[in-house]
């Protein structure tokens, strides 16, 4: 017996494709269907569908089977079936009714249907089937060959059709890739009409000259520009050699394509001018085709020139104004630096320090590292300018202000402050310049102490004069009747001689004020000028309860006058003891520092306020109940006959005094 599950081969071919009609799975990718093809079983009992299962087993089918027509409708909705195989007595819906919902459907219309039955084979019956949508009836039971027979007749059906609307659509995209094809050399073809157009537009209108020649080098065409550029005819000089023309600098095999390069032109005329020319390559029909593109760069060649001497010209012209702006630079720099005044230029934007000069720096005791680019303030103001917000160097047109300022060390100095707005490279910025005065200020203040003590020097030798000889008899008979025996008279003497004495002192000192005092130098050492003199200080400081610290090093020879000297000390000395309670320490120290002798006396007092510091000086000025406002006048006066400087410093817990004598050495050196 045969066996109805071995594949079935058959082929047949197509009148109107010419392509082989084949059946089986090997042949069928040959066309592109490799897929097996599906066929839905329908029957309510599962042996009769085991059955046509058998029969139909193939590798080429993907049997589908389903026991009723609801599940074949949602089968028919989920995968495309190249025939269906239906009972037609089932329970629910049976298969005349689920066929004709097969049908209603668009996409499942097409599907061939074949009623499986073996109920009636009555015409009526069959009728019925063909009016529900079936192709054909297969009456139970079947043969198995008849069954294989027609289900492959109608699968090769269906692939036919599949190869038919496959067909179809390669048919339909070759049309559009035809379309697209014939709209696309329509679209060249008028692309080619427009650029031969435009081409022929730019020849014909281009201020070059345009020639064409082959491998030989003779002319195939050219513009009308030629009868401009060269005085030829178009004519004239078609087929004749391009050399006639141009010099090319280059032989015919080997050309600069797409470069520009210079050459000579020749005229009808034989006069020559330069000219630029680009020559391009193109094939046409097998032959080597050359375009070539001449340009006239006679007025240009002539501006290069006339640009390269002016360049000559504005070169010498740099280099001599650079010349000066280095001299200018030079001699600025030189200004600048060799400056006595203070110079300092800043920024507007940011205040920051653009440059200083020297004098600023050695005044200012910063380092030019410090100073550079620093937007820190670096001058501060004292006194009635510490309120201002913005530094008094960035305002606007100052002119000769006078300002007290601060170092780095914060020391007090004086001097004249004007500004100016300056531009450096568009930025706004301002010069200031300080006209350092401190030294004027204080020569000032000394002359006006020492006219005042020159006023009171004189006042002093006149006073002295006039007082003493009267005071000297008075003192005569006080002594006389002391010595006498009347005791009436004797209670008051004493207090009349201290008074005496008293005044005396005051006239003493008052003429230690005088100018035209004959002073007697000799060198001498400050320290041993000064020692007599230590046993008084600290005997009275024992009696007030207070120290003395002595720290004196051995220091240079000093011209002085040493009882003059000694009046200097012990004024400083008496005045440090009296201004300290008890308990606290008068310091006495006498050193050398920069070529100069030092005393120094440094008391542990309340200090002296500093609008007074500068009163202290002058003579009759007093902060003491019973002084005579004479002791800091006379060491003033004594420190100036010895060309020594008496400097003070206070503040609450101290005042210090500083007298610096120029040591012989450096004297001998002055003079």
């Amino acid at each position: 017996m045969k066996k109805w599950t071995e594949p079935k081969h058959s082929t047949e071919k197509s009148n109107d494709t010419g392509l082989n009609w084949v059946k089986d799975s090997e042949h069928q990718e040959n066309w592109g269907w490799n897929k097996k093809v599906n066929i839905l079983l329908v029957d309510d009992r599962e042996e009769n569908l085991l059955s046509l299962q058998a029969v139909l087993d193939s590798p080429r089918y993907r049997l589908v089977s389903v026991q009723s027509g609801e599940e074949a409708l949602r089968q028919v909705l989920k995968e495309e079936f190249a025939l269906i195989l239906l009972d037609v007595q089932m329970p629910g819906l049976n298969g005349f009714e689920t066929a004709k919902l097969i049908k209603q459907r668009e996409k499942s219309r097409n599907i061939p249907i074949i009623f499986v039955t073996a109920i009636s084979k009555a015409t009526e019956h069959v009728l019925e089937g063909y009016k529900s949508g079936a192709i054909d009836y297969i009456f139970k039971p079947f043969h198995p060959d008849t069954l294989v027979m027609k289900v492959e007749g109608f699968v090769q059906l269906y692939l036919q059709q599949q190869q038919i609307e496959i067909q179809r659509e390669m048919l339909h995209s070759r049309t559009l890739d035809l379309e697209e094809a014939n709209s696309r050399y329509l679209r060249t073809l008028q692309e080619l009409i427009k650029s031969e157009a435009l081409s022929r537009t730019i020849v014909d209108t281009s201020v070059d000259t345009i020639i064409t020649f082959d491998e030989n080098r003779l002319i195939l065409s050219l513009n009308p520009v030629v009868w401009s550029m060269f005085g030829y005819r178009p004519h004239e000089v078609l087929n004749k050699p391009i050399n006639q023309l141009l010099a090319l600098p280059f032989r015919s095999d080997d050309y600069v394509l797409d470069k520009i390069v210079e050459t000579v032109a020749v005229r009808k005329d034989q006069s020559s001018f330069p000219v630029e020319i680009q020559i391009g390559k193109t094939t046409i029909e097998q032959r080597d085709i050359y375009v070539c593109s001449i340009r006239d760069i006679s007025e240009r060649k002539q501006l290069e020139i006339e640009r390269k001497h002016q360049y000559d010209r504005l070169e010498v012209l740099v280099r001599e104004r650079t010349k000066e702006l280095a001299a200018s630079q030079e001699q600025f720099q030189k200004i600048f630096q060799s400056s006595p005044c203070m110079i300092a230029i800043r920024s507007c934007e940011d205040g920051s320090y653009i440059d200083v000069n020297q004098s600023w720096i050695d005044i200012m005791q910063y380092t030019y590292e410090e100073v550079k680019d620093s937007t820190e303030d670096k001058l501060i103001l004292a006194r009635e300018y510490s309120w201002q917000k913005r530094p008094l160097d960035l305002e606007e047109a100052v002119r000769n202000e006078k300002i007290q300022y601060l170092t780095k060390s914060n020391e007090l100095r004086e001097g004249l402050l004007s500004t100016e707005i300056i531009y450096i490279q568009d930025k706004r910025s301002i010069l200031s310049v300080i006209t350092d005065i401190t030294e004027r200020v204080y020569l000032e203040k000394e002359m006006a102490r020492l006219d005042r003590l020159h006023l009171i020097g004189e006042m002093a030798a006149g006073i002295a004069h006039e007082i003493r000889n009267p005071m000297t008899t008075v003192r005569g008979f006080l002594q006389l009747a002391k010595n006498s025996r009347d005791s009436s008279a004797l209670q008051f003497v004493d207090l009349m001689l201290a008074e005496l004495d008293r005044a005396n002192v005051i006239i003493t000192e008052f003429l230690t004020l005088a100018k035209n005092k004959t002073n007697e130098m000799t060198r001498q050492h400050l320290e041993d000028a000064l020692a007599t003199l230590l046993p008084l200080i600290q005997a009275e400081a024992v009696l007030s309860g207070k120290n003395v610290q002595i720290d004196w090093a051995k220091c240079p020879e000093v011209y002085l006058d040493g009882k003059e000297i000694r009046q200097l000390f012990l004024n400083l000395a008496l005045n440090g003891l009296e201004a300290m309670p008890p308990g606290k320490t008068l310091t006495i120290k006498i050193y050398e520092q920069d070529e100069e002798v030092v005393l120094e006396v440094t008391d542990e007092g309340p200090g002296i306020e500093e609008e007074l510091l500068e009163k202290i000086w002058t003579p009759f000025f007093t902060t003491k109940e019973k002084g005579t406002g004479l002791g800091l006048a006379v060491c003033y006066s004594v420190a100036n006959r010895h060309r020594a400087k008496i400097e003070v410093k206070s503040s609450g817990s101290g005042t210090s005094f500083f007298v610096r004598f120029k040591s012989c050495d450096t004297i001998s050196e002055i003079n």
